[in-house]
């Protein structure tokens, strides 16, 4: 098989195992997600949706960007093959994720009164943040086990760990919400927080390698250059983060906890449902350009091979729902977020031009370029809040999917001319080609839907499905031979 080829089968192989794990981890949050719409509503969605950006904030402040830095530094030790420095940073990860996940802790217990009072106008959550910041210091310890197993890349392993994890969570999840409805909230995040840690643990015990004791000195040593990386990453996480929690504290204000339960409940479908390909993508590409990353060609294929790969899987899922969007809104929630549809059909359009930014963007986190990181994470958020205050404030909830349309839009325009003038990088002509053929096509799926007659309406859906689909394979088969990655996906795969 050609190298060209060969490298597309490794990008499609990994993201066909992680795309599996999606869809299955997808059915969970179906269930769980038609369960809080069910028993606790738009306000439920809402109070989860605030809890959960408090503690994202915090989390991402305290745990100073060690789950990315880590996954870097493994992958480009293994890429050397010095497995004592290999072993050195494994045990430095280990000591370090529990300082990180304790501070966290604490944190979160002495500013609770301040986070309740900033979320909800009161201090009726200050015990729920006292309880949940233990949920920070579970998800850092198991974001360090599964940093291990992503920089070693070892894929099956780590995609047990994710659906494992998910699928106890929900089964801890279901009794408590129908028993307690509200008041489970908190203890659902808590014990799912948990369950993660557990099945992660289980996991990363499999990996064999040399175990070396280190001082506290030789940790500190060890993780100082790793955190210096890590605490710009923290940086721009904590800044993308307090935009995203500023917005909804804004949103809580001017249209109150339901609102802010519309907008969760979109953006869920939107990160959990169609952004699957990019959690199933990244698994695999960020150690995988890590370790390639002083070469500008192989960095310039390897950019452009991945985004491809990802257009032609978004594209038919972006026309897919957007022909049953209503359906699917009532499937995954209730009749009573129908309000939200608008707000989807026009942000979903975003999710393509999402798709080549975020294949650049790796680039200046695989060079460790932290300066330029933080900068365009200050700008682009900036940017991000600017637009879906400016986006609600005119035209509601439609206008928000306005904004997340025009936002990654000028996103893609941005990050490709900082990676030109940086990196040198240039997006192929075949990718160019590919983006424009099913950018048309989610273009004319988005105007059908417009159409009132619905005998006509589904015809074009219909149509327009089909050739999504059957250009997607075309195109995919040209590069891989998709027969025999099904069949080896089904057999066995590698670790």
């Amino acid at each position: 098989m050609p190298k060209h080829n060969r490298d597309y089968t490794n990008i499609l192989k990994s993201t066909s195992l992680f795309g599996a794990v999606q869809v299955f981890s997808i059915l969970i949050s179906i269930v769980r997600s038609k369960v809080v719409a069910l028993w606790i509503g738009p306000a439920g969605m809402g109070i989860i949706g605030l809890l959960s950006s408090t503690l994202k904030v915090v989390g991402e402040v305290t745990r100073l960007g060690l789950d990315t830095t880590a996954v870097r530094e493994i992958a480009l030790s293994d890429n050397q093959d010095d497995h004592n420095q290999v072993s050195e940073v494994v045990a430095t990860i280990r000591k370090v994720v529990w300082f990180t996940g304790l501070l966290g802790v604490v944190v979160t217990i002495i500013l609770s009164p301040l986070l309740s009072l900033l979320a909800f106008d009161n201090y009726e959550y200050t015990i729920g943040f006292i309880w949940i910041s233990l949920s920070l210091l579970f998800n850092q310890l198991s974001s360090g086990q599964l940093a291990l197993l992503q920089g070693f890349r070892k894929l099956k392993l780590l995609a047990k760990a994710n659906l494992l994890g998910n699928f106890i969570a929900l089964l801890v999840s279901l009794p408590l919400y129908y028993f307690f409805r509200l008041d489970a909230i908190v203890p659902v995040i808590v014990l799912s927080s948990l369950a993660a840690l557990s099945v992660s643990w289980f996991y990363s015990n499999k990996l064999s390698f040399e175990k070396v004791k280190l001082s506290n000195k030789d940790v500190y040593l060890k993780a100082k250059g790793m955190l210096g990386l890590g605490f710009m990453l923290s940086v721009r996480g904590t800044i993308t983060l307090v935009a995203a929690y500023v917005f909804q504290l804004y949103l809580s204000h001017a249209g109150g906890v339901d609102e802010v339960g519309y907008y969760v409940a979109g953006f869920m479908i939107m990160n959990s449902y169609v952004g699957m390909v990019f959690n199933a993508m990244q698994t695999d590409y960020f150690p995988r350009l890590s370790g390639i990353v002083s070469f500008e060609d192989k960095v310039n294929s390897t950019v452009s091979q991945q985004a491809v790969i990802g257009i032609l899987i978004i594209g038919p899922l972006v026309v897919g729902f957007l022909s049953f969007l209503p359906i699917i809104v009532k499937v995954l929630y209730s009749n009573e977020f129908l309000v939200i549809t608008g707000f989807i059909s026009w942000a979903i359009l975003g999710i393509l031009f999402k798709t080549l930014s975020w294949s650049m963007g790796y680039v200046i986190l695989a060079k460790g370029d932290s300066k330029l990181f933080i900068k365009t994470a200050v700008f682009f958020n900036a940017l991000m809040l600017i637009f879906n205050i400016l986006g609600y404030y005119f035209y509601g909830l439609e206008g928000l999917g306005i904004s997340f349309l025009v936002y990654y839009i000028c996103h893609f325009l941005g990050m490709k001319m900082v990676t030109g003038k940086f990196y040198k990088l240039k997006l192929s002509t075949e990718l160019v080609s590919i983006f424009i053929i099913m950018s048309f096509l989610a273009l004319a799926t988005f105007f059908t839907t417009y159409i009132n007659t619905l005998l006509y309406k589904y015809i074009l859906y219909a149509v327009l499905i089909v050739m999504s689909i059957t250009y997607s394979y075309v195109e995919l088969n040209k590069r891989v031979d998709l027969f025999a990655i099904i069949n080896r996906f089904f057999n066995k795969s590698d670790d």
